[in-house]
Parts: C-alpha cells; sequence; structure tokens
C-alpha cells in the first residue's frame, strides 16, 4: 500500500502456492492458531472476469455494503507474484488491517476497479494483470516488470467519518490523546500531506522534499475543504480527508492535474500546531 505500507526488498516471505489461489472446488485446509488465514488455500465458492483479464475469486460473500468510490475500508491483505513471494501486506507492518480510501489510487489501478466489484464481509482472491498491477514500474530485486500480482484480501468493516464539517469528511487513524492544543483561527497548524483524485494519485507529496505545509486559517491558496478539515486537529494526528468538488477546484479543476469535479483525496500526518 503507497501510503502506508513498506515494500520489503531484503526479506522477500514465501506462502501457498499461487496456483491454489486459482483453483476453484479445492477442500478446505485447517487454520492453526499460528497461521494467517490468507495463507492458507480456502475453496473458491463464486468467481467473475472484469475488463482486461482481472479476476475476482470469492471464499466468502460478505452481507455488508457493495463498496463504491469514497468508501474508507479496512482490510487485510498479502499481494504476492506468480511463485508465490509475497511484495505486500498488511503484516509487513504487523498490523492486523490496514485503512484503504477506495477510488483514489493508493495501490495500483487493479484495486479499485476490483474492490468496487466487493462487498463487506468479502473474502477474495484477485488476480490482477501486469497492466492492472505495476506494469513497467517493477522495484529492483522484489517486484519484475510487467509481473501479474495476485491479491488476498479480506474487507473487514467500512469506517464513518470521525466528524464532517460542509461534506469534508475526516477520518482519524491515529491519535495521541494527550495532546490538548487544536489548530484553529489562534494557532499554526505544521503537516505532511499527500494528496489525490481519481485521474491523479498521489499528485503531491509533501514527503518526497521533507517539506511540511505551514497554515493558518487566514492564509489563501490551499484548498478550502481542506482547510476546514483541519480546524480542531491535534499534533500527532493522522488522517484521511475526503474533500468533495464544490469544496476543492469545482467546474474548474487545476491546470493539467486535477479534472473539473473531482473530489480530493488528502492522507495526513500533522507535525505540530504552534502559537502564532
Amino acid at each position: 500500500m503507497r501510503f502506508y505500507s513498506i515494500l520489503v526488498a531484503l526479506v522477500v516471505l514465501t506462502s501457498c502456492k499461487t496456483e491454489g489461489v486459482e483453483k476453484e472446488g479445492q477442500d478446505a485446509i485447517k487454520i492453526t492458531k499460528n497461521e494467517n488465514l490468507l495463507d492458507v488455500p480456502q475453496p473458491v465458492i463464486d468467481s467473475k472476469k472484469l475488463e482486461g483479464g482481472i479476476k475476482i475469486s470469492w471464499i466468502t460473500h460478505g452481507k455488508g455494503e457493495a463498496i463504491k468510490a469514497g468508501d474508507m475500508v479496512m482490510i487485510d491483505y498479502k499481494v504476492r507474484l506468480k511463485d508465490s513471494s509475497v511484495i505486500d501486506g498488511n503484516h509487513l507492518l504487523n498490523k492486523e488491517s490496514l485503512p484503504f480510501m477506495v477510488g483514489f489510487g493508493m495501490q495500483p489501478i487493479g484495486w479499485d476497479i476490483a474492490l468496487q466489484e466487493l462487498k463487506v464481509g468479502d473474502f477474495a482472491y484477485i488476480k490482477l494483470p501486469a497492466k492492472y498491477a505495476r506494469g513497467n514500474k517493477g522495484i529492483d530485486g522484489l517486484v519484475p516488470d510487467n509481473a501479474d500480482n495476485y491479491l488476498a484480501i479480506r474487507i473487514l468493516s467500512r469506517k464513518k467519518p470521525s466528524r464532517s464539517i460542509d461534506g469534508n469528511k475526516v477520518w482519524i487513524l491515529e491519535e495521541n490523546k494527550q495532546n490538548k492544543v487544536k489548530f484553529n483561527e489562534k494557532n499554526t497548524i505544521v503537516f505532511h500531506s499527500m494528496a489525490s483524485s481519481p485521474s491523479s494519485p498521489l499528485y503531491f507529496n509533501s514527503y518526497r522534499t521533507n517539506t511540511p505545509f505551514t497554515l493558518r486559517l487566514e492564509d489563501q491558496g490551499l484548498v478550502p475543504g481542506l482547510k476546514k478539515a483541519l480546524i480542531n486537529a491535534k499534533k500527532g494526528d493522522r488522517m484521511f480527508v475526503l474533500v468533495p468538488s464544490s469544496e476543492a477546484y469545482g467546474a474548474k479543476g487545476y491546470v493539467d492535474i486535477v479534472k473539473p469535479y473531482e473530489d480530493l483525496f488528502f492522507n495526513i500526518l500533522v507535525m505540530d500546531v504552534l502559537a502564532k
């Protein structure tokens, strides 16, 4: 996952054969307490082929809501190559799950296409042909160019925003409750941000230059909805923010980066809240 997980180049884990993922009708294998559900091949109960060769094979059909763009879901996942080597997953970060904003390119485009075919509670295997994965942008020593990806994923839940103002939605992912100073008209906020639109994933990333934003509410030039969403943020808060187009660039868009009427997604870490 580009915003949260780190692809570990020096430690490549191995697990079940990818062919086991594709095979339908096999017997279920019992899982011990030391095994991970995503590592043990399970019988496929249903499958569907999408555009370009994307294939979804369901292990379990969930009973929750259908997933759509703009949903924030908690996922348990592993990504493998054809040789079964694991190249990504929340377990590489010792996390039971990770948050995922659907429709904004947090992962290669095949993810957003496939996840919008799923529901909360689904457990599925997804084959992503190379052009819907990393394509010719491999990672030396870890992911070859033009490699198909095999995703095992469980959609654990759909999270409601922690707060909302004028249609701007905020999900607080991590919070240091010992920090009491909140961002408002009386102080200054310092934060890192990664920004995406549906057509331009990760079009801005302040981490690349190690230059966080410094903002006061009266400052001009920042997306209005983002300023509203940051009100009451505290030092140490890690948050997702979804800004509707009406609170962003609206009908004009933004040069050749953000198309007209596109919502914006921000992944934010608040570095500090300071007195002016």
